[in-house]
């Protein structure tokens, strides 16, 4: 020491032990001492006298770059002074002192951790709210601070809603507001897209410093914009109780991890409108197989009343499976429009329900009907299937009892894991040994046989005592996955 300047540093400073090695910081008028007790700070300005700190403003040349800065305790990068005298300082007691660009640099590697962290779970797919509530909290550990928040614009009130924080007590989160006028720091990064940073909110004059930060004694604050689908989502905000500054680095990592939480959003509101658009597409084919179904039934309801009114006898029966066939059809959208899945149907619940409105149709037969359930096919494959059904029930009734009634069972198997089989059976006149029905040339049985062909099946005829059984094996049939 030299001078006045050591005359006014010997006299005591109240609150901070003996030390040999003094700086004072020229913004919050604090000291760091380097002692035989290690590293104090004092932050108690009324602790020291006013010729003490024109004294210590005195013997240093303050460099305008700070080397490190922590939520604890800070050392600033000094130049000597113009006398060129350099103080000797005695070192702590255990012989170390923190490396200031080892501590810098670890704080930036984990804000590029902390980055990737966010873009991995943003990419992942993680639940906005829970993308809300990571990137609040890793946005303030990668700064260093107690507080951090999202605040959501609200264009219709023209204020933010707090809708993520962290550091904040009870009656903030969902509740509180702040404005998103000019006169805010969040509303001039929201109105103008530049970062704002408020490094003394006690001295602000560009703004109006929010009432949620004066209540919770914030000193300093730092606001990105937060873009959304198109347009902005809000801001993203760091703030602090601790005397110290945001610098543009700091900026450049808070703007990242907004940038993610915006990409983020924004892919959740376009599958928000994309299932919103499903939803409304679902809903329209619902109403289509409905309509169809109603359609349908009318005109098989037209041909059955059509078919009673003939005095035809031949043209009374083409008319009543011509109303059996639109019947059938009709039964596939009544379960469609029931249904959750337009693409599939089950083809053990679809035959019964066809076997149901044969029985009502054709009072001369009585038909049974088993089936296994759980047989996903596509919905053109099970109306392929249930039309290969009415039309060998017909036959049944048709040809096996050709002088009164009789009895039709009806079966559905399963064959392995894609595979099932049809079964129509009676007990009537049976069929003779060279039947071939590839070759039979009633519109029926070409039904049966193109139908069989479309879905990769075969026909085959099987002579019981009394009656006949006619087969289709289908051994491989898509199904959902």
């Amino acid at each position: 020491m030299c001078g006045d300047y050591q005359s006014q540093l010997a006299q005591p400073i109240q609150g901070v032990q003996h030390s040999r090695g003094v700086f004072l910081t020229p913004i919050s008028d604090s000291v760091t001492c380097y002692g035989r007790t290690g590293i104090n700070h004092c932050n108690d300005t009324g602790k020291l006298s006013h010729s003490q700190r024109l004294a210590l403003r005195g013997l240093y040349r303050i460099s305008e770059q700070w080397l490190v800065r922590t939520r604890h305790w800070e050392t600033l990068h000094m130049c000597p002074a113009s006398d060129g005298k350099t103080p000797l300082v005695e070192p702590p007691v255990n012989g170390s002192t923190p490396d200031m660009a080892l501590l810098a640099l670890r704080q930036r590697i984990r804000q590029q951790e902390i980055l990737a962290e966010l873009g991995v779970s943003a990419l992942q797919g993680a639940a906005l709210e829970k993308l809300l509530g990571d990137t609040v909290r890793l946005t303030a550990e990668g700064l260093q601070t107690d507080f951090c928040k999202i605040l959501e614009f609200i264009p219709s009130e023209n204020r933010f809603l707090v809708r993520a924080g962290v550091g904040w007590g009870e009656g903030v989160i969902g509740i509180a507001s702040v404005g998103a006028d000019l006169e805010s720091p969040a509303g001039f990064a929201l109105q103008t897209g530049k970062p704002v940073i408020s490094n003394h909110l006690e001295n602000e004059e560009r703004f109006r410093t929010p009432e949620l930060l004066l209540r919770h004694n914030i000193r300093r604050a730092m606001n990105v914009i937060l873009q959304g689908d198109g347009k902005p989502y809000g801001v993203l905000e760091v703030d602090s109780q601790l005397e110290d500054e945001f610098q543009e680095h700091d900026v450049a990592f808070l703007q990242g991890a907004a940038n993610i939480l915006g990409m983020a959003i924004e892919r959740e509101r376009h599958e928000r409108n994309l299932n919103a658009a499903l939803e409304r597409h679902q809903f329209l084919l619902k109403e289509m197989n409905h309509r169809v179904k109603n359609s349908l039934t009318i005109v098989g309801s037209v041909l059955h009343l059509q078919a009673s009114q003939v005095k035809d006898a031949g043209l009374t029966v083409y008319l009543q499976d011509a109303a059996n066939r639109v019947t059938a059809i009709a039964r596939a959208h009544d379960l469609l429009y029931q249904g959750t899945d337009i693409h599939w149907l089950d083809l053990g619940k679809y035959i019964e329900a066809v076997c149901k409105d044969l029985n009502a149709s054709i009072g001369e037969c009585s038909i049974h009907c088993s089936v296994d359930l759980g047989i996903e096919i596509a919905t053109d494959h099970a109306i392929s299937a249930a039309l290969i059904v009415n039309e060998l029930i017909a036959n049944c009734c048709k040809y096996a009892y050709p002088g009164g009634s009789g009895s039709v069972w009806v079966a559905i198997s399963r064959v392995g894991e894609s595979g099932y089989t049809i079964s129509v059976r009676d007990e009537g006149s049976g069929v003779s040994a060279d039947f071939d029905p590839r070759k039979g040339k009633g519109l029926g049985m070409r039904l049966v046989s193109a139908f069989a062909k479309q879905l990769g099946g075969t026909v085959q005829i099987n002579g019981r005592s009394p009656g006949a059984e006619f087969m289709v094996n289908i051994p491989h049939s898509l199904g959902p996955t």
